[in-house]
């Protein structure tokens, strides 16, 4: 397994991804962009991306705050995602950047490109769907589905995967039947896989520490984690015919 740390640079800023593809596998292949919690980059996210090249991709996770830059509290954390939604331009930007960059990549077949992100991220990815960028698929796992986006038919370019939680305090159901609508209104190939009881932050193994230490309602939910990741791969391999 190759593994790496890319610098790069948006708007003179620094950024910082983490690269990830099995070596022993000979020619071009698929990629997945990963977009990180709104913690920003940490050691789950560098799992999740090794844990993907393993199943034959290229796998980059993409750096949305800048080097260096993160958070281990809720507070920290909010300030970060806000500052990064309210500079206008940066998500999609700072996206773009790592679109390039991973279509460009020695191992990768330019085009087949889907993103996955969790919770801030998986607003980002569907976000990106939403903008029309040429990702093959995007999932999203526990991310915020409200947008001020406005789609029509043809717009969204990508084939869309959503897996939340049940009990998801964070994404009530009706932000789950609104995104139903939209999606089904702009034609979009897409499925919403539910949890029952699952909480916000279900895939990442620290959640529950996390909400008991700050209050905040975070669970990891093993069983729906290992049947999210598989689904996601199934559907990559759907997509890709990889």
């Amino acid at each position: 397994m190759h593994t790496e740390e890319i610098e790069y640079t948006v708007d003179g800023e620094s950024f910082t991804g983490y690269l990830a593809y099995d070596d022993s596998i000979e020619g071009k292949r698929p990629a997945i962009l990963l977009v990180h919690e709104w913690w920003g980059m940490n050691d789950f996210t560098r799992e999740e991306t090794e844990r993907l090249a393993a199943e034959g991709f290229t796998a980059f996770a993409l750096d949305m705050y800048g080097t260096n830059v993160g958070a281990d509290n809720p507070s920290d954390a909010a300030a970060l995602m806000n500052k990064t939604l309210e500079t206008e331009g940066a998500p999609l930007k700072r996206f773009q950047a790592a679109l390039d960059l991973i279509n460009a990549h020695e191992t990768v077949e330019a085009g087949q490109v889907a993103a996955q992100g969790y919770c801030f991220g998986g607003a980002v990815a569907l976000t990106m769907a939403r903008l029309g960028l040429p990702l093959k698929g995007v999932v999203s796992f526990h991310g915020a589905l409200q947008t001020d986006v406005k789609i029509k038919k043809g717009d969204v370019k990508a084939q869309i995967q959503v897996y939340t939680g049940g009990d998801d305090d964070m994404i009530p159901a009706d932000d789950v039947a609104n995104f139903v609508v939209e999606m089904q209104n702009a034609g979009v190939r897409f499925d919403v896989i539910s949890y029952p009881g699952a909480k916000h932050g279900f895939t990442n193994p620290a959640a529950t520490a996390r909400g008991e230490k700050f209050g905040v309602p975070l669970r990891y939910d093993e069983a729906a984690a290992n049947d999210a990741y598989e689904g996601a791969v199934t559907f990559y391999d759907k997509i890709f015919g990889h």
